[in-house]
């Protein structure tokens, strides 16, 4: 039965603790091997290769920058210094372009005259450095992720003559190394708001899934220790699962509950020795299962939706009913009991 009014209005009152907690685990903007990081070394490297180069051609440039047939020449034969360019150009102070696009097929003349003051990559350039690396945008004509890189143009005097620009095609450059690491840390996102504003007018709905959940969960974790899926995700309501095998990782497999009940799922992938690079200890999968199972049954409104398991990178992932979604490490997952997700809100 739902839960009395003055009961709904008890356990609102004590949400915000854990599982719609409002903020957010804090996270390092810069952990090696993070996606800011590896963005971060990607852009190193792009302003190492630019900021020289383009300091001394702009100097160049400026000497001939009434004489756009010279302009454009120079630019023509500067291309070639300028490893993974698109294409040069250059602006007059007013942001108007003064030459052709230079690639590296040819000139193209339908840029010149273009008025660039409103492009990403030229707000605010004049200030603290002559040279600027844009963020990545779309591009307008090709429609492509792109970065474009701004150099002042200055006289001897250091008056602003104008403007120095290289356009590069994201998909061209080289990479710093290896993809990026997903960072093992907690971190929580908060769900869809109407879903969370009518959490206690609903309640858990037993589900087939739910009145199988040890068989579910015993062949899950014996396809995790001894027959190569090193990822999983189960998802209770709907009665399913998703696994990701070591032989094949490009491809999931969708398990109804009736194969993950039956032992004839055995014969359908090939025994392998529990996979080399997993974090996550073959003995503690069955407890991680466990907690998911405590957290599916503790609580009538507030219960577990999806759980996922990743053998590799050892990370747990959490949906709520509440619509809030958890990561972490497994075993900060298995230090955490029923009391830290739900207080006194459920039974452990």
């Amino acid at each position: 039965m739902r839960r009395a009014g003055h009961h709904i209005k008890s356990k609102l009152s004590a949400l915000p603790l854990n599982l719609t907690d409002t903020r957010q685990a804090k996270v390092s903007q810069a952990l090696p091997g993070s996606l800011t990081e590896s963005i971060r070394l990607q852009r190193q490297m792009l302003q190492a290769l630019l900021i020289e180069p383009m300091k001394a051609l702009s100097s160049v440039c400026a000497d001939v920058l009434m004489q756009p047939e010279i302009l454009e020449s120079l630019l023509v034969k500067s291309l070639l210094e300028f490893n993974y360019c698109k294409q040069l150009f250059v602006l007059d102070s007013n942001f108007i372009q003064i030459t052709q696009n230079i690639a590296r097929s040819g000139a193209d003349s339908k840029q010149l005259g273009r008025d660039r003051s409103g492009r990403p990559y030229v707000v605010n350039i004049v200030g603290k450095s002559d040279f600027k690396l844009s963020e990545a945008y779309v591009s307008r004509n090709q429609h492509r992720p792109s970065l474009t890189a701004i150099q002042v143009i200055r006289n001897q005097q250091g008056d602003l003559l104008g403007f120095l620009g290289a356009d590069f095609d994201m998909r061209e450059l080289p990479h710093t190394g290896h993809c990026y690491k997903e960072p093992d840390n907690w971190f929580q996102m908060k769900g869809d708001p109407s879903i969370r504003r009518g959490l206690f007018y609903q309640q858990r709905v037993n589900s087939i899934m739910d009145q199988n959940i040890d068989e579910a969960m015993d062949t899950m974790q014996e396809l995790m220790a001894e027959y190569g899926v090193f990822h999983c995700e189960f998802h209770f309501s709907k009665s399913r699962a998703t696994v990701w095998h070591k032989d094949d990782p490009f491809v999931y497999h969708q398990l109804t509950i009736n194969e993950l009940t039956t032992l004839n799922i055995f014969l359908a992938f090939p025994r392998r020795t529990y996979i080399d690079r997993a974090i996550l200890p073959a003995g503690k999968i069955k407890d991680v299962f466990e907690m998911f199972k405590k957290l599916r049954f503790a609580d009538e409104n507030i219960y577990l939706r999806t759980a996922s398991l990743n053998l590799v990178n050892g990370l747990v992932g959490l949906n709520f009913s509440c619509d809030g979604t958890h990561s972490m490490r497994y075993n900060e997952f298995l230090d955490k009991n029923i009391d830290f997700w739900f207080g006194k809100l459920g039974p452990v």
